[in-house]
């Protein structure tokens, strides 16, 4: 992706995040991205592809950048909490991308796949090894309570009721006790100090 066309993604995100709507007029996009109206068409096929086209960049870059943050970790259950816990940081950090996620995370699949992804092999890991308890085929549905959670946690840092640190932890605490952490365990696991999201060079609105 050229530097026009990130340019172009990261305003369309921006604008769907606090306008709603799938769709967005040429106009108001240049405008946000500060370019010309020419540019915009020379670097966009089709304009009503861009919705879909934001929706992949923005998962793209959770995976890729949540796979970053937790490399060295080894505990499932570290990394569940962290996946939680750095998702709801990001919406302090970046209420655009944290307003588009709630705003479209429940009725666009390819921002709730992540879900289906990294936290649930980590279930499956840690069902295999002993460290968690439940039932192999309750696994889609601790992803989509822990998905379905950890977005609603974001509504309420967006919100001004919860600070980022207070949403993460509890969410990520609720989510490590019902899949078998012990509460003392789950507490000390959700209060490990964690870096934010990396950017990765290629999202970096920056």
């Amino acid at each position: 992706m050229n530097p026009a066309t990130l340019r172009i993604h990261q305003s369309a995100m921006r604008i769907f995040a606090e306008q709603g709507g799938t769709t967005v007029a040429v106009s108001d996009l240049a405008r946000e991205a500060g370019l010309s109206r020419g540019t915009i068409y020379n670097n966009l096929d089709d304009t009503t592809e861009l919705f879909p086209s934001v929706c992949d960049t923005v998962a793209s870059e959770l995976r890729f950048s949540m796979e970053t943050a937790c490399a060295q970790m080894q505990d499932p259950a570290e990394r569940i909490s962290a996946a939680i816990r750095l998702t709801i940081r990001r919406v302090h950090d970046d209420q655009h991308w944290g307003r588009f996620i709630a705003r479209y995370a429940m009725l666009e699949p390819r921002l709730g796949h992540f879900w289906a992804e990294m936290p649930a092999q980590e279930l499956r890991r840690g069902l295999a090894s002993g460290r968690f308890l439940f039932h192999r085929d309750q696994v889609p549905s601790i992803t989509a309570t822990a998905g379905g959670a950890t977005f609603g946690a974001m509504s309420l840092v967006l919100d001004g009721r919860r600070t980022w640190r207070q949403a993460g932890t509890d969410t990520a605490e609720i989510v490590l006790r019902g899949i078998g952490i012990d509460r003392a365990e789950a507490r000390e696991i959700t209060r490990q100090k964690l870096e934010p999201l990396p950017r990765l060079a290629v999202f970096d609105p920056a």
